[in-house]
Parts: structure tokens; sequence; C-alpha cells
């Protein structure tokens, strides 16, 4: 891969089963048609998981609100969709990326640790984009009990970053 070539990752978080505003945000990144989606936790329902059905590759892990793992993991298999557990360790691009929730102080502290050229997270429902070492720490933001609900898009071959305010 030429790796001066676009290399666009979607980043969404904190659905919490707002199918309405999903929908929305999945309308507003597909012109862009993103290389993978990454969800960074919060989905809270495995029904959710149809609106990702057919879209391209998706990557997702566990937050704080989803209960029913065994349910969201058998339902994301049936539907080709990518179950990480409480965190993915992805490359793209030859960057690597660690994607998690945010809630596990552990595991946000395994992530920080300078072994990620990005890290991708959720939880707060704020979004965010700060450097911390070599390590770009994104939010996203949230599709659902945030004032200014909003999704990302990542160019992780030229390292630029986008946020996209979704209306709902």
């Amino acid at each position: 891969m030429d790796y001066n070539e676009p290399m666009l990752l979607a980043l969404l978080s904190d659905t919490h089963d707002n199918a309405a505003t999903t929908k929305a945000a999945l309308k507003l990144l597909a012109p862009f048609k993103p290389a993978a989606y990454l969800h960074a936790g919060d989905l809270v329902d495995a029904g959710m998981l149809f609106h990702f059905a057919g879209i391209g590759e998706f990557h997702f892990v566990f937050g704080n609100n989803e209960f029913d793992h065994a349910g969201i993991r058998s339902q994301a298999l049936a539907l080709d969709l990518h179950c990480h557990g409480e965190m993915a360790d992805l490359t793209f691009a030859g960057k690597r990326i660690a994607l998690l929730h945010g809630h596990d102080g552990g595991l946000m502290q395994k992530a920080l640790s300078g072994a990620y050229d990005y890290v991708i997270h959720g939880h707060t429902h704020v979004r965010k984009d700060v450097r911390i070492g070599r390590t770009r720490v994104i939010n996203p933001g949230a599709l659902q009990r945030a004032r200014v609900k909003s999704v990302a898009l990542l160019d992780v071959a030229k390292d630029e970053l986008k946020f996209i305010e979704v209306p709902g």
C-alpha cells in the first residue's frame, strides 16, 4: 500500500441504543467511503449491530453499558462484524491503534504506554484530540447524552482528523 494514499477510518462511540442518531451519523460518514469503522463502546444492545451490517469493515469494543456480552458477540459473528472484547489492537496504514472504551483505568494506562500511534476511546461523551508523547489520543464524542453529538474521520496515512457534528 502507498502510505501517501488516504486511509480514512470512521470513529464512533457511545451510541447507547440511539438508532436515529446512529443512522444519521452513518449517512454523514458514508460519502467519505471509510476503509473501516471503529466503535469505541457503549453500543449497549445487540440489535444496534444491524445498523453496521453491510457498511464495510466494522470493529468494536465493549463499554461499561453492554451487559449481554455473549449475545452481542453472537450477533456480531452472524453479521460478520469484529467484536474485540474490552480492547482492540489494530493496524491500519502501518499505524498501531488501540481501541477501547476508556472506563477501565488499567486498560487506559496500558493503551497510553507509548506502544500505540493512536488511542481511540469514548466513555466521557466529550470529543477530544490530544497528544501524549508520540500517541494521539482521540475521543470522537458521543451520539447519545452529549450536548453536541459527533463522530470523527481519521486519515491515519496523513495524521489528519476531522470531527463531524451529527444533528439530533
